[in-house]
């Protein structure tokens, strides 16, 4: 069969330098040929054009009339042309999907090499995997030239299609490959969901914050080297969390309540916590601390940021100074997982619309739970247990999971 022949399939495409009005003029002379568009992409890289356009043909007189037509016009406009029949087989398979899943890899770093690209690129080939898209969401791919006040992020996306089947050998791929690489891989699901996120659940501390807040009341009651080991063999999951987190409060009895307090304006946010929650609060998400820390500090993050939920551990102060004791129920894992399915519950939402974010032992389970689990510079027990892991990036890299690019912000920002 001729690609003129009624009924036959054409891939059409483009290729050149990129201007204003070249796919306008394109469609157009299909337009004047009435010609029926199956399938369209178009993407721009460094201001060259890449067209491509599935049709319908005509009957074979009326196709080389088009062809003629389509030759002069893309000359005319700078742009090469190029013509393929679709065969028969290729058209149904396309047409029912292939039986193949849709997922997205984000590669996200300071930046990212033509090597990050080559070893992510070899394992979707390994696996059969087909890269539909990719597109860049940050501002610049190096930050020797990305101008901005903050580290520089780089962060790219990739869509890809294949068999479901292989998802789980390829997020044990991807986890090696950015531990050896030193960037963040984040493969997920193609699905509405991601698209509708409405909740972000946080844990606080070395989360939200950049230090653990007992840690920090310890080193003022002369004890911090006993408590912080407790609390690095609590994250990493070898001790209980309750039995941990009692044993650590009662080294702080007697700590005079004024030096707790003074703990408010020197322990600093996480980097780029304050461009997240402000990014998520505009854009009208619910946000949730749920955190095995103290509420005293937790409710100055809430007053702070306009947080809308908080469950925290009560720091108990009589007669202004630390008692040591823990008033129940503690916030451990189990307690946070609880919670966070009873927030999703009260919002009136599904669980796949959440997204957790923590980098403790006690973060697992609702990092589980979530639609979206992430380890944010976490222990190397969660990074393993976690769906998704970013220790490269500050916080606000977190917006690049849910779609956000940086060019979006600005907009975003002048509408608050």
């Amino acid at each position: 069969m001729t690609a003129g022949n009624p009924g036959q399939v054409v891939l059409l495409q483009f290729s050149g330098h990129d201007h204003p009005g070249l796919t306008a003029e394109i469609t157009g002379t299909l337009a004047r040929h009435n010609i029926e568009i199956l399938d369209i992409g178009q993407a721009v890289v460094h201001e060259s054009l890449s067209l491509g356009i599935l049709i319908q043909s005509p009957a074979e007189d009326s196709y080389a009339a088009l062809k003629a037509e389509l030759i002069e016009r893309a000359h005319a406009l700078g742009l090469q042309p190029h013509f393929a029949r679709v065969r028969p087989d290729a058209l149904e398979h396309w047409r029912q999907g292939g039986g193949r899943q849709q997922f997205l890899v984000t590669l996200l770093g300071r930046s990212i090499t033509a090597a990050h690209f080559a070893r992510v690129t070899a394992i979707l080939a390994a696996h059969q995997m087909n890269i539909d898209r990719i597109e860049r969401l940050s501002g610049r791919l190096s930050g020797h030239i990305a101008v901005a006040p903050q580290p520089a992020n780089a962060c790219v996306e990739l869509a890809v299609s294949g068999l479901a089947a292989e998802e789980s050998a390829m997020r044990a791929e991807f986890f090696t490959a950015a531990q050896e690489l030193a960037i963040d891989i984040a493969f997920q699901r193609e699905s509405i969901y991601r698209r509708n996120r409405r909740l972000f659940a946080f844990d606080m501390d070395s989360t939200l914050i950049q230090a653990e807040v007992i840690d920090e009341l310890a080193k003022m009651a002369g004890v911090g080297e006993q408590v912080s080991s407790i609390t690095a063999a609590a994250m990493r999951g070898e001790l209980i969390f309750d039995q941990s987190f009692t044993k650590r409060l009662g080294l702080l009895k007697g700590l005079p309540e004024e030096r707790v307090l003074s703990l408010l304006d020197s322990i600093p946010m996480a980097e780029g916590a304050e461009r997240l929650i402000r990014t998520l609060r505009l854009l009208g998400y619910k946000i949730a601390i749920l955190s095995g820390g103290f509420t005293f500090f937790a409710r100055h993050v809430q007053k702070k940021f306009g947080i809308d939920y908080v469950y925290a551990n009560e720091l108990e102060i009589v007669d202004g100074k630390v008692t040591g004791r823990v008033a129940s129920p503690i916030i451990n894992g189990a307690r946070k997982e609880a919670l966070l399915r009873e927030i999703a519950a009260r919002e009136g939402i599904s669980l796949e619309q959440v997204v957790a974010v923590g980098d403790g032992a006690n973060d697992i389970p609702m990092l589980k739970l979530a639609g979206m689990g992430i380890a944010y510079r976490a222990k190397p027990l969660v990074r393993q247990s976690a769906p998704q892991s970013i220790s490269s990036l500050g916080l606000d890299g977190l917006l690049y999971l849910i779609g956000v690019r940086d060019h979006d912000l600005p907009l975003i920002e002048t509408k608050s």
